[in-house]
Order: structure tokens, then C-alpha cells, then sequence
């Protein structure tokens, strides 16, 4: 599955090859960019999450809360444009795609994204609010967790390659 995966995305890869990508940009490019998305954003977003739970302070709760709606979204964005480019960055060092730890780590964290993201669009689960809220919150906090596992396994990858 793996190298039916790897020969579909060739072409593509070849095409990157044959522009000139730095060699640099294309090992340590994914990681940067990721690390970036996931450390900053990642950590702001879940912060003004938890912030808008904890906060007793209702002004304070709905700024948090805004910013939590208005940049989630981006960050699953930027998240699963960047497990692309990651996957596409190791077709191009004609890496093997399935044997990395850290094509799991982050195909699992992609999927809880949209799982949480689902649950946030459903508005909650309707009359079961507080329940999905918690899920909501605990399976952020959850994926964070995982995000940074996913960051050690890929610096590990990159300095393997």
C-alpha cells in the first residue's frame, strides 16, 4: 500500500525534483514549517480553548472563545496541508512512506483534528452541550499531546534521513 501510495505520488515529487527544491528545503522544510504551525498555533489555539472554559470572566471568556473559533480552523488547515507536504517531502528522498512512526503519529493526529472538528461544527451534540464541550476540550488537549510526540518522532526521522 505504501509503494502504491509513493509510485501515485512520483509524478508529482519529480516535478518538485526537477525545479530545483533545495535539498534542504525539501528534509527540513515539513519540519520547520510544521513545527512552527504546531508549536505557536497549535499552543495559542489550545490555550484561548482552555481560557474560555476556566476564565470566570465573561468578556474575557467570549475574546478567548472567538480567537479559538477563528484560528482552529486555520490550524487544521495548515496541519493537513503540511501531512501532505510531509508525505510528498519523503516520496521525494524516495523514503518509505508507512514505516515511519511518524507518518502514523501524524495521520492519527490528522483524524482526531477532524473528529474534534466535527464535534465543534454539530454545535456540540445539541442537547448533550456540556458533555461534547468536555470531549471537545479533553480531545484537543489529548491531540496537543500526541502533536508533540509527533515532533520528537520527526526530528528522529530527519536527522535519520
Amino acid at each position: 500500500m505504501g509503494e502504491q501510495l509513493s509510485q501515485a505520488l512520483e509524478p508529482l515529487a519529480a516535478w518538485f525534483r526537477s525545479i530545483g527544491v533545495p535539498e534542504p528545503i525539501v528534509h527540513w522544510g515539513h519540519p520547520v514549517m510544521m513545527g512552527i504551525v504546531i508549536i505557536v498555533l497549535g499552543s495559542f489555539v489550545a490555550y484561548m480553548g482552555w481560557r474560555s472554559r476556566l476564565t470566570k470572566d465573561g468578556e474575557v471568556a467570549a475574546k478567548s472563545r472567538a480567537s479559538h473559533r477563528q484560528l482552529a480552523p486555520l490550524m487544521y488547515l495548515f496541519i493537513a496541508l503540511g501531512y501532505t507536504g510531509g508525505v510528498l517531502s519523503l516520496v521525494m528522498q524516495h523514503k518509505p512512506i508507512f514505516e515511519s512512526p511518524h507518518f502514523w503519529t501524524g495521520s492519527f493526529a490528522v483524524i482526531l483534528l477532524g473528529i474534534n472538528a466535527l464535534i465543534a461544527l454539530t454545535g456540540f451534540g445539541g442537547n448533550k452541550k456540556e458533555f461534547f464541550r468536555t470531549a471537545h476540550a479533553y480531545l484537543g488537549s489529548t491531540i496537543m499531546i500526541l502533536l508533540v510526540v509527533h515532533i520528537v518522532l520527526g526530528l528522529k526521522l530527519g536527522l535519520s534521513i
